[in-house]
């Protein structure tokens, strides 16, 4: 049953462990993504009104030729030369990796997030603004700038921690990881005590860390969490959809992870297989994923033999079909 699916999940540590700290990841997403957004544009104001050559007037006369591949751009006309010696001024990987096959260079005079997508990682060319990106692409944006004047490391610790979120195999953590977790997170977060919806989001993030979440079937027996004080409820469809969107970031995670030449198809291999495995074992969760999963094995068949597929293995029912209503504790 769907509901003893969620009951089980919700009720082992570690697993609602790593809920939570993917959950702090999307609310600290959401309250950086206005932040940044006014920053890029005040940070393309300022290369505009310090070198006025690259303004609007400005045109790639390269066409084509200006179109950068992966980490590698040569310009082949003087406005792309040029924006690209001014953003390396900027950068502070600017010897290192940048990802300049996110980037438009022919949209640099006019389109301040086609500038801000050289400092952010891969896989970024078709997001149009902050709401398109997840946590760690406008971490990563924070990192990169100097525009952005912040103690880098607590930057990077979060996006560390991030990434062993996005890297557990069975999508479990400690809670001495989520402690360390708690610290790190809220010691970014105190780097912006100015701007009020960061500050907001760190509030709730420390109580959503500090509580816990109980399950309550219908019936009134209650599973785990049941002595904690009065607060308010999720749905099932609202922590269903918590668990999709982590889940579907990892997903993608291994999506671009399988296109990389320095990762081993054997590796993919038993990510994949670790992911399968646990979706089989949560029809709740895998009706949401159906596409995301048919994505990476196509991918992923691209890189080694076709193998024999699982004997027995049957199509997903529905996830919703006759599951009951029950509530699940959040801080508000």
């Amino acid at each position: 049953m769907v509901l003893s699916e969620l009951a089980i999940r919700l009720n082992c540590t570690e697993y609602k462990n790593w809920v939570k700290a993917g959950h702090c990841l999307l609310l600290l997403r959401s309250c950086l993504q206005g932040f940044v957004g006014q920053e890029v544009l005040s940070f393309h104001r300022s290369l505009l009104a310090a070198t006025p050559s690259l303004g609007p007037r400005a045109t790639c006369r390269g066409g084509s030729r200006c179109s950068p591949r992966a980490r590698q751009f040569q310009p082949q006309c003087e406005v792309c030369a040029e924006w690209k010696r001014e953003i390396l001024k900027h950068h502070v990987n600017r010897n290192g990796d940048v990802h300049w096959g996110n980037c438009r260079p022919g949209l640099w005079p006019v389109d301040a997030w086609e500038v801000a997508k050289a400092f952010m990682p891969r896989g970024l060319t078709g997001k149009k603004g902050p709401e398109e990106c997840d946590a760690v692409a406008l971490l990563s944006l924070i990192n990169s700038c100097d525009h952005f004047v912040v103690d880098r490391k607590r930057v990077t610790e979060v996006i560390r921690c991030r990434n062993e979120i996005m890297h557990s195999s069975d999508m479990k953590v400690s809670s001495t990881w989520l402690q360390d977790f708690q610290v790190k997170i809220q010691n970014f977060l105190s780097e912006f005590k100015t701007i009020p919806e960061i500050v907001a989001a760190n509030s709730r993030i420390e109580q959503l860390l500090l509580s816990d979440w109980a399950v309550y079937l219908p019936e009134g027996d209650q599973l785990d969490g049941c002595e904690c004080a009065e607060g308010t409820y999720m749905s099932i469809s609202q922590v269903n959809e918590i668990e999709v969107e982590l889940l579907k970031e990892k997903l993608q995670e291994l999506y671009m992870q399988a296109e990389e030449p320095d990762v081993s198809p054997q590796e993919i291999s038993d990510r994949l297989a670790a992911m399968k495995e646990f979706l089989r074992n949560n029809e709740d969760l895998r009706n949401g994923l159906l596409e995301d999963m048919q994505k990476l094995d196509s991918l992923h068949l691209q890189h080694q033999k076709p193998e024999a597929e699982e004997p027995g293995e049957e199509p997903p029912a529905s996830a919703t079909e006759g599951c009951p209503p029950a509530k699940i504790r959040r801080v508000p």
